[in-house]
């Protein structure tokens, strides 16, 4: 085991998205941060490449850091056994039937007995500390003293969790000053503030910005896809909580009906996910050599890929059995394309059923809404440019980091009913 990963990021500037968010924005943003400048916020998380948690903080480090802030991103390290257990924790707060020896219990403790051990430094002096999901939870508790407040942030579908793994997490969340969930749904009963805090959208990232049409059109050629025939397009970790498998079911039923349909699964592993591999090869078996099913694996830095793939497609799914939020959603609403979604999670908070996309609940209801859009290219169109627009209102990155701001602004006042920023 190594020590924690320096933080590392580019230089941003929240004033590059005026354009984007509208001015009143950022001048809302440099007034909220004008009382927090110089103050060190750290964030905590157990990866700094897949996944979404990664792609905020990469983003969001560096702008607050144009504001003023003292920001820092550390990652801590576990091994192979540390992140089975953590996967169980996902999915039992998920509300699968996990169980999780005893003996995963105590290295999960250990390694974030370790990483306080090489944090504390940085920890203790800090005067905000973002703590992301289950894998870090334990660090306060392995800290010991502090000066500044805790904030755990869950990313996760916690709403119906596997309870004894829940009150085994929450002996060390209880502590925290404040915590985080996506959706009121998710927030569970804990001994401290808690608020509701949806995660975002970079618009100007190499996977969100404008591309052209050269950009778009190399994504055929590539990956060998027809581009005069339908695409459709699930871009996600090869995870079962995303079913893969029943899109390429509900593909199969919609081909039926729209000839020369194809479908492309794009997705990689996270560094905390383990089963990755084992979820790819069922997806494998599930295309049993179809050639209109186009399973990529790309790598963690496939940004500009993600981009073109989802302005390339048709339509796009994210027919996820649970889901903590699903950034995948918000990225191609972005592009104007309507998303066919799961009726789970976070995705009922993008996806407005008829309006932004549809919601579903089997592959059948998937491969019906499939079909209506495909032979219906006018409402598609419409649908993709009422999406654009709620992403723009309600899921950019200048709307987490507000915020963002006014929680540590909360909390620095202790949660005072009115402050006055001068």
């Amino acid at each position: 085991m190594t020590g924690p990963v320096p933080a590392q990021s580019e230089q941003l500037s929240v004033d590059a998205y005026a354009a984007v968010a509208g001015e009143d924005v950022i001048l809302q943003l440099r007034r909220l941060a004008e009382p927090l400048a110089g103050k060190r916020v750290v964030h905590v998380n157990s990866t700094r490449q897949g996944g979404g948690v990664a792609e905020i903080l990469a983003k969001m480090i560096p702008l607050m850091r144009d504001l003023g802030l003292d920001a820092r991103w550390e990652v801590i390290t576990g091994t192979p056994d540390f992140f089975q257990c953590t996967k169980g924790f996902h999915n039992a707060l998920q509300g699968d039937r996990v169980e999780i020896p005893d003996r995963l219990l105590a290295v999960y403790e250990d390694v974030n007995r370790q990483n306080a051990d090489a944090l504390r430094d940085v920890l203790k002096d800090a005067d905000f500390v973002f703590v992301h999901d289950p894998q870090p939870a334990p660090l306060l508790h392995f800290t010991g003293t502090r000066s500044g407040k805790w904030i755990w942030r869950c990313h996760i579908d916690a709403s119906r969790p596997q309870r004894n793994v829940w009150r085994y997490l929450r002996r060390f969340v209880s502590g925290y000053d404040a915590s985080v969930f996506s959706l009121p749904a998710f927030t569970q009963s804990l001994p401290h503030p808690q608020y509701v805090i949806p995660p975002s959208i970079d618009p100007l990232s190499d996977k969100n910005r404008e591309l052209e049409p050269a950009e778009v059109a190399g994504v055929f050629d590539r990956f060998g896809i027809d581009p005069d025939r339908p695409m459709i397009l699930q871009v996600s970790r090869y995870d079962r909580f995303k079913d893969p498998i029943g899109v390429i079911q509900a593909y199969r039923m919609a081909k039926r009906y729209i000839p020369g349909l194809q479908l492309v699964l794009a997705g990689g592993g996270a560094d905390d996910d383990p089963e990755g591999e084992a979820v790819l090869a069922e997806v494998r078996t599930a295309a049993n050599g179809d050639p209109d099913i186009h399973i990529l694996v790309l790598p963690p830095d496939s940004h500009m890929t993600i981009n073109a793939l989802q302005r390339a497609a048709d339509i796009v799914l994210q027919k996820s059995l649970k889901e903590g939020f699903g950034l995948t959603v918000s990225e191609a609403m972005w592009k104007r394309k309507p998303v066919i979604g799961g009726n789970v999670g976070g995705i009922r908070l993008q996806v407005i059923n008829h309006q932004t996309g549809f919601l579903v609940n089997s592959p059948e209801g998937a491969a019906l809404r499939i079909r209506y859009l495909l032979h219906k290219r006018d409402k598609l169109e419409k649908m993709g440019e009422r999406a654009r627009e709620y992403v723009r209102t309600n899921f950019l990155l200048t709307r987490h980091l507000r915020e963002y701001l006014t929680m540590m602004l909360g909390l620095m006042h202790g949660n005072a009913p009115r402050i006055e920023l001068s």
